[in-house]
């Protein structure tokens, strides 16, 4: 299935954590936050202004970013778990 978010939208797939410690202790799934950190999948087109005009996305397809503990919507796309959030919810571009 082929899915485009719309308008300041993003589809993200979220980064997977460390399952062990630095110790070497085994966290299980229960006690594991969720990640904070992901990649983009798809951006939408951007959004339009007051004046009309439509304003592109900052991020784009590829680039791995850090957003907020319960930003987005969880969605199933082709039996994978994914987010949709605004592009507001989005606190940064992570550049390595």
């Amino acid at each position: 299935m082929k899915f485009r978010p719309l308008h300041d939208r993003v589809l993200v797939k979220r980064v997977e954590s460390d399952t062990k410690t630095k110790g070497g202790i085994i966290i299980p799934d229960t006690a594991q936050e969720k990640p904070m950190e992901g990649k983009v999948i798809a951006a939408g087109a951007g959004v339009r202004g007051e004046d009309g005009k439509q304003h592109p996305l900052d991020v784009k397809k590829g680039d791995k970013i850090l957003f907020g503990k319960w930003s987005g919507t969880e969605v199933k796309v082709d039996g994978e778990d994914l987010l949709i959030m605004k592009e507001s919810d989005i606190l940064g571009i992570i550049e390595s």
